[in-house]
């Protein structure tokens, strides 16, 4: 008796994964046609981007660049998620179409292939849709990896996450994988130049890895950290640059030398990544012991807690890393879905992205206030400033935009 229920249950699992592979393979073909219907974004003043002598994307221009950051999508991938892909699907295409950005970073966690939301372990099904996506609106785009893009049990690593994603059918895409020998995939760097040359801004994407190595199925040891090899990547990348450009100025320019030296001899740069370094947790605590009042290492600008900051264990130095470099203007992660803030902390804003999630956090399709987008505008200058989008605003025509509540977040704060 107790055989035939095993064999009945192993017979109905079997039934289902055979069903399921298929229904997947319906909804990927739908999903694609579907957004091959959606608008692009049209810009008469795309900018130029190439590749120079280091490999690395060089974006030349004279204005100010418009970055969007989007973050923590979490596309099913699969027909069992359909609904809430379709919802994220659109609220990314309302907001970019709208923005019109001359360049996308998404900051992780573009894939979620966990069972109890999607009926397959196929993490490329949900990159697949994404990538469409971003090449159907028509923008630069750039992704960085985040704790799910390749969980232990998806059928594609992260290697292979970074093989997919330097794919030339995506022509708008920026990733890079980065040095074989440096862990992580996707450590890199775009260098936004102005028309006489000089590197006016760099903006580096940075592989904040998932899991522990001893981790049972990422349930179980919290958060891995960026690694040594990566820091000292980039610290010896901001040294390059530095280098690159003070040589550049002292060749090409006469009376204006000294002054572009003191400008940009420097290079500035912003930090793009998923988990958000152990500061973002001790300059928040810093504000509040301090009664949510700026003190001596923390400025406020915008958001709120809504969640414990899900750093790693380990104080990797990433951050001591950056104050020595002086290079980092500011740090864009995502990972927590209801954390909003922009906090300056010992000089360098630390930024939070508002994320797109609809299924990861029990109940929050039916919340609002964390879901939307961040503008940063880089200017040619070098500084940066950046503000926070709402998707339930007027202005992001979605057809699919249900009504959601508009909670609340840390009532202490507020």
């Amino acid at each position: 008796m107790a055989l035939k229920i095993i064999c009945v249950i192993l017979g109905a699992i079997i039934l289902f994964g055979i069903v399921s592979a298929i229904a997947n393979k319906v909804y990927i073909k739908n999903t694609l046609e579907y957004i091959s219907t959606l608008g692009s974004v049209v810009s008469e003043d795309r900018i130029v981007v190439g590749q120079d002598s280091s490999e690395y994307y060089t974006i030349t221009i004279d204005r100010d660049l418009k970055i969007v950051q989007i973050t923590d999508i979490h596309i099913g991938g699969s027909w069992t998620s359909k609904k809430k892909d379709r919802q994220a699907i659109n609220s990314v295409a309302s907001m970019i179409i709208e923005e019109k950005p001359d360049i996308v970073f998404a900051t992780g966690d573009i894939s979620y292939p966990v069972p109890y939301v999607a009926a397959t372990f196929n993490n490329q099904y949900a990159s697949t849709i994404f990538a469409n996506l971003m090449e159907q609106l028509g923008v630069y785009w750039i992704p960085t990896f985040g704790n799910h893009d390749s969980e232990s049990y998806s059928i594609y690593d992260r290697e292979a996450m970074g093989d997919f994603y330097s794919r030339k059918e995506w022509k708008n895409c920026l990733f890079q994988k980065g040095d074989e020998n440096i862990d992580g995939y996707g450590n890199s760097v775009i260098k936004v130049k102005n028309s006489d040359g000089i590197i006016t801004q760099a903006l580096f994407t940075i592989d904040s890895n998932d899991y522990p190595e001893d981790s049972f199925l990422g349930l179980t040891g919290g958060y891995d950290n960026i690694h040594q090899n990566q820091i000292d990547w980039y610290k010896a990348t901001c040294e390059k640059l530095n280098k690159e450009n003070q040589a550049f100025i002292q060749n090409n320019f006469d009376e204006e030398k000294d002054s572009l030296l003191e400008k940009f001899g420097l290079v500035k740069s912003l930090v793009f990544l998923h988990i958000p370094p152990v500061e973002y947790a001790e300059a928040w605590n810093e504000f509040k012991e301090n009664g949510y009042k700026d003190s001596e290492n923390v400025k406020y600008y915008y958001g709120t807690l809504g969640e414990d900051v899900c750093h790693p264990k380990i104080d990797d130095r990433f951050f001591e890393t950056v104050l020595e470099c002086n290079s980092t203007q500011g740090i864009f992660c995502g990972h927590d879905h209801i954390n909003t803030f922009s906090l300056e902390y010992k000089g360098v804003r630390l930024t939070y992205g508002k994320s797109i999630d609809f299924v990861a956090y029990l109940g929050i399709s039916k919340l609002g206030t964390q879901r939307g987008c961040t503008v940063i505008t880089v200017k040619p200058d070098g500084t940066f400033d950046c503000y926070q989008e709402s998707y339930y605003q007027d202005k992001y025509v979605s057809p699919d935009k249900e009504e959601v509540t508009m909670q609340k977040l840390n009532e202490e704060f507020n």
